[in-house]
């Protein structure tokens, strides 16, 4: 399976007074803002970080989702946070929180499970950063 998905970002003024907005090819961001405040402050709008969280976080739990399958387990529920660590001009660390219910499943079997679909998580094979795990069977 092949497939390209695109985002854009449009940005007027400089980096610290500027603004910008961020949209998806599929609308679910359409023209999304941004700006100096919402990237380092609590400005009201999105960033980059919480992006690549939001991204990470879907990658890790579906593929968490399919690795289950692969053993014969189906989630009645999974939930996945991740924390995106910006410092020093770069983003250093990711940490995954995963909590999921799972039914038949032994606390090992879901920590090795949910280990691996770190390790093969696209995204997680894309990122640099070290990208550690919590794994809570519920």
């Amino acid at each position: 399976m092949k497939f390209t998905r695109s985002a854009s970002a449009h940005w007027e003024g400089s980096g610290k007074e500027g603004k910008g907005t961020i949209s998806t090819e599929s609308t679910v961001l359409d023209k999304a803002q941004y700006a100096f405040g919402t990237r380092f402050e609590d400005g009201v709008g999105t960033n980059p970080e919480e992006l690549i969280g939001a991204a990470h976080s879907g990658c890790y739990t579906m593929q968490l989702s399919f690795l289950l399958n692969e053993e014969d387990y189906v989630a009645d529920a999974l939930d996945t946070s991740a924390d995106v660590t910006f410092e020093d001009g770069e983003i250093t660390k990711i940490h995954l929180t995963t909590k999921g219910k799972v039914p038949n499943i032994s606390t090992e079997e879901f920590e090795k499970i949910a280990t691996k679909a770190k390790e093969v998580c696209p995204l997680s094979k894309l990122m640099k950063a070290q990208i550690t795990l919590d794994a809570t069977l519920l």
